[in-house]
């Protein structure tokens, strides 16, 4: 058991070190600059804006490393800082721009991380902060930023559509704001310019003096003076950034107080301590899982309510389902359990549960460690493709807020039926642990060699020994490495990479934020049952 905890804190510090890589771009010499300029680094604003002594619960923390653009391998942290914060007692999405990134320019990733967070705040009802401080597109990839849906213009859209719907849009502009770009502090609700620091124009001095042959300065453009007191396209006139912080926190200070739309029982403390999740996930990834060990690190009490505890034993309890509280706040839980390979039975356990928590209104937590589906004459003859669909409806249809946990394997329709990206969980979070990818590298290598094999032999050309086994490496490392998590955290296939001992508290976060809004009656389609 020690050397698991060793191997995963191990693990864990290799995180530690991406991170700090992450979060401090260009080392000390760039927050001097800033400091030059007097700014101060963009998780000093956030740590300013939010309420003192509560935690800002970052996102996506190594987004961009290894997404190799044209001339730019990493973009740290994506360049955008996004996360959750109570301001005034009020969970909040904060959006902070982080010029040590290329100016704050948006790359692909960038967008990406910018709008996942916007669509973060519009599915559980949170007003928006953005902390702007951009270049505007990075013009090199133009084509990839600027055009489509889900590129630049995407970003003001969902402004839009989100102040339409009653949730607070503040931008406050730290710095330049071109093109483009300007429409964040011009389509805010409220904006807040800082004297001789903030600047926001469709175009700025030098493509004014080549289209019209006017010259003027930055300021006298589309400084804070100018929008503040001229053309009224910004609202409040600040001296310096933490003015400007304070400015913010007055404006959201008298907006209405958050309710809760779940019941609340009282906090208590699980009585199996957290270090027995390092202890008890095995570090052999494909090696199964005691699930009901792990509930009990996280669940307040280390209790857990199991529902069908003893149907179809051995195939049925694969996937573990009941109710645990989180700091007090009651969810349902579906489960991977043992090797996780999900059969019939266990689909159509998971089935009936996401559909009774659904007419409970209570919120859905899916922790996953399932390698697939079964295959076979035998399952598929017993109808794992029905009741397969069936638990994938389930999940596509329940009305309630979903998060999904990944703690193991997180393989090919597995994914669909425990609530993998494309069913839109309120939240998305994987450990260390985590390898989500369409099969294994082993798998994967397995199948690929055998076509491979099979095309060589046809041509009258057959692999030799040393060819199958570098295919085979080849292939393994290839479809190992796409389903590790700092590859799908880099990608923003996950909201944030956990550490076993932050689990309990961001998932409680997640739950509370998630329950912001009010739920719906449940509807689902045709089930095969």
């Amino acid at each position: 058991m020690s050397e698991n905890k060793a191997f995963w804190e191990s693990e864990e510090f290799k995180l530690d070190e991406l991170v700090y890589e992450a979060t401090w771009p260009g080392g000390q010499g760039a927050v001097d600059r800033l400091a030059a300029k007097g700014k101060k680094p963009v998780r000093d604003l956030v740590q300013n804006l939010i309420d003192p002594g509560t935690e800002f619960f970052e996102l996506s923390r190594i987004a961009g490393f290894g997404v190799d653009y044209p001339g730019v391998k990493d973009v740290p942290c994506g360049g955008v800082v996004t996360g959750i914060g109570k301001i005034s007692g009020n969970w909040t999405m904060i959006f902070g721009n982080d010029s040590r990134v290329k100016a704050g320019t948006y790359f692909p990733i960038t967008l990406k991380k910018h709008m996942r967070a916007q669509a973060i705040a519009r599915q559980n009802g949170l007003n928006c902060v953005y902390i702007a401080d951009s270049g505007g597109a990075f013009l090199p990839m133009q084509a990839d930023v600027f055009p489509d849906d889900q590129h630049f213009g995407s970003m003001f859209y969902n402004m839009a559509q989100m102040s339409a719907m009653g949730l607070k849009q503040i931008t406050l502009s730290t710095g330049g704001n071109t093109a483009g770009g300007a429409y964040i502090v011009f389509m805010a609700c409220q904006s807040v310019m800082i004297d001789n620091m903030s600047y926001s124009f469709l175009g700025g001095p030098p493509l004014v003096k080549m289209a019209t042959g006017e010259v003027i300065s930055a300021e006298d453009l589309g400084g804070a003076r100018t929008h503040t007191h001229v053309s009224g396209g910004a609202d409040h006139f600040c001296g310096d950034q933490d003015d400007a912080i304070a400015r913010v926190r007055d404006i959201l200070s008298l907006e209405k107080p958050q309710e809760l739309k779940l019941h609340r029982y009282e906090s208590v403390e699980p009585k199996i301590p957290v270090d027995s999740i390092y202890e008890n996930l095995p570090a052999a990834i494909n090696q199964g899982i005691d699930g009901r060990l792990f509930l009990q690190a996280i669940s307040d009490d280390s209790s857990f309510s199991e529902f069908k505890q003893h149907y179809a034993p051995g195939r049925g309890d694969n996937i573990i389902t009941g109710k645990i509280r989180i700091k007090g706040l009651p969810v349902g839980i579906i489960s991977s359990n043992a090797v996780g390979i999900i059969f019939y039975e266990a689909a159509r356990k998971a089935t009936e549960w996401i559909v009774r928590c659904s007419q409970e209104k209570i919120p859905l937590l899916f922790i996953q460690n399932a390698p697939g589906f079964m295959v076979g004459s035998d399952s598929e003859h017993a109808g794992i493709g029905k009741y397969g669909s069936d638990l994938v409806r389930a999940v596509s249809c329940a009305q309630v807020p979903k998060l999904q946990l990944v703690i193991g394997p997180d393989n090919g329709a597995a994914n669909y039926g425990m609530c993998g990206r494309a069913y839109k969980p309120n939240f998305i979070f994987s450990t260390m642990r985590a390898r989500t990818g369409v099969m294994s590298g082993a798998s994967a290598a397995g199948v690929l060699l055998s076509i491979e094999e099979a095309k060589r032999k046809a041509k009258g050309n057959p692999m030799t020994e040393e060819e199958i086994s570098d295919f085979r490496q080849k292939m393994m490392e290839k479809y190992d490495g796409e389903a590790h998590p700092f590859y799908c955290g880099s990608r923003l296939l996950t909201d944030r990479v956990l550490k076993f001992k932050e689990i309990r508290d961001w998932l409680a976060m997640g739950i509370e934020v998630s329950m912001l809004k009010n739920i719906g009656e449940p509807s689902f389609g045709n089930f095969r049952f």
